[in-house]
């Protein structure tokens, strides 16, 4: 890829101000691309380093930071330390705000720093009432409100191990996730609120109860305020009846990498894996990213548009380890035309702003532009992932948000509850591109035969281990299905399954997942490549292309979902065409171009080009309960268009 033009370069000033120049300083480094090299080179100073910058506190600490570190699958870290998450997100105390929960119906709370760790104290006593102990599972189904983190921070001080959904999974979908690590305790809400309409979740809940018989216990936090309904789901009892007020917070203290989360891969595939993830792992990578990739701190105020059932949501959360007040939001970010999160943005002078992809793509659709409504100068970074951001949504951002805002394109995933490519304060935004390799990450872009890459489209892979690594999958005692997720592409190399670039800047850009590749006369084409250039014309809302075979090779079908008053016409689609032909190559433009009125999408806001091809294909989707509209897969199915 050629070089991309800069378009917002960070202020001496706002530079040297960053934890990320202390850290460089104070390490002895002048350059990034020095501290990066330093810190994939010599794994053990540079996490202990982080550990001490990041007031990583051990109640035993360990002698060694890194065993074994030649094998990525059996390299431990931290061996024989042990602390608590918890009690680090909760270090912090006073009446200043921990969470401000902001609801679609116009609802706000504030919860303080004090405030938080009461509520928590009460609910771990009211867990260890009921019997939950070390290693044992607590589940939320639960809007993306405070007491899902009160809930998710009581389970960790006592070492039980958190899992969560968002209330919009069905039935079938919870079962596929919560069934396979059998909770004891399940918490939920009664309903949630979305797109100015209240959905009652008691009566999914019942169902969920009745299929994982583990359930001892169904605490119902009271969230729509309608009359609660206890008596339709056995075992059930109100949050306030359950916890148990005036008790004393206590952490216990567990080893580096004793279970934390359990995570669900999407499960388009076939039943979700769950990815078990450490409490020492995810705590180090976590505060690396926020402290200084994000150069958050006890000043800021974060938000991310996030569900309970998306890792950004366990990625938000860790802010309150770093003092930040967390911005929560349960509803449509669509709400008031698209413009209610910036009203929020506005009001509570927010300083990070984070959300997927797409939700910025939809705004410059809309025509929404927040700048010429709001206030927005509090505002000092964006934050975007869950697909590839488009260049055009760099041009939008700084022209339609703000022109002085650090964009930091982001992307990692479930499998690593973090980053492998992120946001740094120190280099400038380059359009189009995502800033930097993250620090202790030796990323690399492979071709087929394992050769590294530059400037040319390769897997995304990490050659040496790092803290944020899954402890394991759930059931899976001889790591075999961890090992055939990540391990069996290149041997002893993580591959992540994102196909992307490293530019001649140290930029990367991210082509999309490699599985979705299409293969058209054996050439590789990332599915992105064909986004950034379809959703750039105004008739085009979103697209999803795929490879279809086709007469002994492999030709592109390109799906569109174009405005209300726009049809395919040959006009249209000669102009798809050309804008793909003109800005790559002829390879990437479609054999067929077909209207369709939507795209399946996961839960978490992920299109799904695989499950799409299958469907093409006549090939069975084996789990449509992880998508959020999987009636949209029927769109797909005997299309004419697809027959010539």
């Amino acid at each position: 890829m050629t070089d991309n033009p800069i378009i917002w370069q960070p202020a001496r000033e706002r530079i040297e101000a960053s934890a990320m120049h202390s850290f460089m300083s104070q390490n002895g480094f002048d350059s990034y691309a020095d501290l990066h090299a330093w810190s994939v080179n010599d794994l053990s100073a540079f996490w202990r380093a982080v550990c001490e910058f990041c007031d990583v506190r051990f109640d035993v600490a360990a002698a060694d930071v890194l065993q074994q570190p030649g094998d990525m699958q059996t390299a431990r870290w931290f061996p024989d330390s042990r602390l608590n998450f918890a009690e680090h997100l909760l270090r912090h105390e006073g009446a200043r705000p921990a969470l401000i929960f902001r609801g679609e119906n116009g609802h706000r709370r504030e919860l303080s720093f004090d405030d938080l760790r009461g509520r928590v104290a009460a609910m771990a006593a009211g867990l260890r009432a009921a019997g939950v102990t070390s290693g044992d599972r607590v589940a939320g189904y639960l809007p993306n409100c405070p007491e899902a983190i009160i809930g998710m921070l009581a389970t960790s001080s006592i070492g039980a191990i958190w899992s969560s959904c968002s209330p919009d999974f069905g039935i079938n979908g919870v079962v596929d996730r919560f069934g396979q690590i059998r909770p004891k305790i399940l918490i939920c809400a009664d309903g949630y609120h979305y797109g100015g309409k209240v959905f009652d979740s008691l009566q999914a809940v019942a169902g969920i109860c009745e299929q994982i018989d583990s359930i001892e216990h169904t605490v119902v936090v009271p969230f729509t305020g309608a009359v609660l309904k206890l008596a339709a789901v056995a075992n059930a009892v109100a949050w306030d009846d359950f916890v148990i007020a005036g008790s004393t917070l206590e952490f216990v203290s567990l080893p580096f990498d004793h279970p934390l989360y359990i995570m669900y891969s999407s499960g388009t595939t076939g039943a979700p894996k769950c990815i078990v993830h450490g409490a020492g792992g995810t705590l180090l990578q976590q505060l690396k990213e926020h402290v200084l990739h994000c150069d958050i701190n006890a000043s800021d105020k974060l938000f991310y548009f996030t569900t309970c059932g998306w890792m950004m949501w366990n990625w938000l959360v860790t802010g309150l380890a770093s003092g930040a007040t967390l911005i929560l939001y349960d509803g449509s970010p669509f709400a008031d035309d698209g413009r209610i999160l910036w009203q929020i943005a506005d009001e509570e002078q927010m300083t990070v702003f984070g959300t997927g992809a797409k939700y910025i793509s939809a705004l410059e659709k809309a025509g929404v532009r927040p700048a010429d409504k709001f206030n927005l100068t509090t505002l000092r970074s964006v934050l975007s992932t869950g697909s590839p951001l488009a260049p055009a949504s760099f041009d939008y951002v700084y022209d339609a948000i703000s022109a002085d805002v650090q964009l930091a394109s982001i992307a990692g995933g479930t499998d690593i509850i973090s980053c492998f490519v992120c946001g740094n304060p120190l280099w400038p935004v380059r359009r189009g591109e995502i800033q930097c390799i993250a620090l202790g990450m030796a990323v690399h872009f492979y071709a087929d035969d394992g050769t590294p890459l530059r400037g040319e489209s390769g897997e995304l892979v990490c050659v040496q281990p790092f803290p944020s690594m899954p402890v394991g999958f759930w059931d899976d005692p001889d790591h075999v299905k961890y090992h055939a997720a990540y391990f069996e592409r290149f041997p002893g190399i993580w591959a992540h399954g994102d196909y992307a670039e490293l530019t001649d800047a140290d930029g990367i850009v991210i082509h999309g997942r490699s599985d979705a590749v299409l293969n058209p006369g054996g050439v590789r084409i990332g599915t992105s490549e064909i986004y950034r250039q379809v959703e750039k014309l105004d008739e085009v809302i979103e697209s999803i292309a795929i490879g279809q075979n086709w007469e002994d090779d492999v030709r592109v079908v390109l799906f569109v979902v174009l405005r209300d008053e726009v049809s395919l016409d040959d006009a249209v689609q000669q102009r798809i065409r050309a804008v793909i032909r003109e800005n790559t190559t002829p390879r990437h433009v479609p054999a067929r171009i077909v209207q369709v009125p939507e795209i399946p999408r996961t839960i978490s806001g992920k299109i799904v080009e695989i499950a799409v091809r299958s469907v093409v294909h006549g090939e069975p989707v084996r789990n449509t309960d992880a998508l959020t509209n999987p009636e949209a897969l029927d769109h797909f199915r005997d299309l004419a268009e697809l027959k010539v």
